[in-house]
């Protein structure tokens, strides 16, 4: 998801296109193709584009903005269900990053519990924030460095946006599996926003100080 929806931004960039518009053509009408890997056996893409169209439509996706202050989008499908998030950030001239509001959708098919659902997709929009701001394990000398969670920082509770909010879009008469849908697409989305506001292109996670060594170059 990481390195799909990160290269589908650099696409629409590089060729002046918007990067919903060009998610939403490539994707393309409601249809259901073969699909031999987990979550199959058949992927359906407008599903994706379904979910896209509710992120930005509540982020207000179109509205100008200041200066430094930018959206960005990604959507993915796995385990037999479809996810999407759009993230709202604010960059400053030193690289201070502002995680400003995180709108995440999900259809994973009917929905059994509701109230279990949400939970997943918050837990793992907070799990995909953490793990795409700091998490990392280094080796050295045949050792991992890392010991417990003051050098393993997991993302606080003060760390999480205060605007963060769900949606629950429900699809076909097939529940599919919740457990991790709303981890893959947050990394992108966050990097394609933080791209979208400074310029400056994340291709390597997790981000930790490269958006403020990289600004400290511009």
């Amino acid at each position: 998801a990481f390195v799909i929806q990160s290269f589908l931004d650099e696409i629409a960039h590089g060729t002046g296109q918007d990067a919903l518009e060009l998610r939403l053509r490539l994707y393309g009408a409601n249809r259901e193709l073969p699909y031999s890997n987990h979550g199959g056996p058949v992927f359906n893409p407008w599903r994706l584009s379904r979910l896209l169209k509710k992120v930005t439509q509540e982020i207000d996706y179109g509205a100008p903005r200041p200066s430094g202050q930018a959206v960005g989008i990604a959507s993915h499908f796995t385990f037999g269900g479809y996810a999407a998030h759009a993230v709202e950030v604010s960059v400053s001239e030193s690289g201070e990053l502002d995680i400003m509001r995180i709108v995440a959708a999900v259809d994973c098919g009917v929905v059994v519990n509701p109230l279990g659902v949400e939970a997943q997709l918050q837990g793992g929009t907070i799990d995909g924030l953490s793990t795409a701001l700091n998490l990392e394990i280094t080796v050295k000398d045949g050792t991992i460095e890392q010991s417990n969670f003051h050098n393993y920082r997991i993302l606080r509770m003060a760390g999480v946006p205060i605007r963060l909010e769900t949606h629950i879009m429900p699809y076909g008469d097939t529940p599919t599996g919740m457990g991790e849908m709303g981890i893959p697409t947050l990394a992108p989305a966050l990097t394609n926003a933080i791209f979208n506001a400074s310029g400056v292109r994340i291709r390597k996670l997790p981000i930790k100080n490269q958006l403020k060594q990289a600004m400290t170059h511009l």
